[in-house]
C-alpha cells in the first residue's frame, strides 16, 4: 500500500515541476517579445500564482513520497 502512496507523491513532485517549467516558458516568452516594464510586469504578476501553487505541489509530492518510504 505504501508503495502507491511513494509513487503518487512522486507523481504530484512531476506535476509541480512540469508548472514551474511552463512558469518559467511562459515568463521567457514574454520576456522575449519585447513588451513594456509595466506589461512584463503584468505577466509576471499573472503568473506567480501559478508559480506557488507549483512549487506547494511539488513539496506536498516530496513529503508524500517521504512519508511512503519511511512507513513502507
Amino acid at each position: 500500500m505504501f508503495e502507491f502512496i511513494t509513487w503518487g507523491g512522486a507523481a504530484l513532485s512531476l506535476a509541480g515541476l512540469v508548472g514551474l517549467v511552463w512558469c518559467i516558458a511562459h515568463v521567457m516568452k514574454a520576456r522575449k517579445s519585447g513588451l513594456s516594464d509595466e506589461e512584463l510586469r503584468a505577466v509576471v504578476q499573472g503568473v506567480l500564482p501559478w508559480n506557488l501553487a507549483s512549487l506547494f505541489l511539488s513539496v506536498i509530492g516530496l513529503m508524500v513520497v517521504i512519508l511512503g518510504i519511511s512507513f513502507g
